[in-house]
């Protein structure tokens, strides 16, 4: 006859042996470079974040994100005869912000009706010249238009601010307008007496980590 004392006594070393027999979770390890974690980027700690890699499979680290920075402002011009008139420099001078921006987008908007903006050469004196002309003999004036109020030259100036377009878009680099080497902004004015215009620019981008300005635009 088994004891009960002798029952008691197996019954220990079975739920002994069951114990010792759980298995151990490991935490998971991640060997390849592009999978580590790496809990401070930034950090001046030496200690080492993972296995060793080799120098040609090197570990990149996103760069820390920059708050996109938005700048609105109306710039005021004189008046211009009618044609067209390279205003780079005078916008540039207008805008001295954009020597903070690292990067970004300006949008310049005309608040007018009868002018325009576009881009083209900023070299030769005779392209806005000839680009004046050309629009005068496409979209002539005349008495067959119906929009007669303001002057013959009023309906055909409509005509040719449609044309043109009322604004351009252009990247920014490094605290300027990132225009090729010849390309320069027009006002296409399209009035006899068009009067003052308003440009409306607005500036979307990431100003200088250091908080400093690019230089002058020349």
């Amino acid at each position: 006859m088994v004891s009960l004392g002798a029952i008691d006594t197996q019954i220990k070393m079975t739920n002994n042996l069951k114990v010792q027999a759980k298995p151990t979770l490991q935490p998971l390890s991640f060997s390849h470079p592009r999978h580590r974690f790496i809990p401070n980027a930034h950090s001046n700690s030496d200690a080492p974040t993972g296995p060793s890699s080799s120098s040609s499979t090197p570990i990149l680290h996103p760069p820390p994100q920059q708050q996109e920075q938005w700048l609105q402002k109306a710039l005021k011009l004189p008046p211009y005869s009618r044609g067209c008139h390279v205003i780079t420099s005078r916008l540039l001078q207008l805008l001295p912000e954009l020597s903070e921006f690292e990067m970004g987008m300006a949008n310049f908007f005309i608040q007018h009706t009868s002018a325009g903006l576009t881009i083209n050469e900023n070299a030769s004196p005779d392209v806005p010249l000839d680009l004046s002309d050309t629009l005068d003999k496409i979209i002539p004036e005349g008495q067959h238009y119906r929009h007669l109020d303001e002057g013959l030259d009023d309906m055909p100036a409509h005509v040719k601010s449609s044309l043109m377009g009322p604004s351009l878009t252009i990247p920014i680099q490094h605290g300027r307008l990132a225009l090729g080497t010849w390309q320069g902004i027009y006002l296409t004015e399209f009035r006899n007496y068009g009067g003052p215009r308003t440009i409306l620019v607005t500036v979307q981008g990431q100003k200088r980590k250091d908080g400093r300005k690019y230089g002058s635009h020349g």
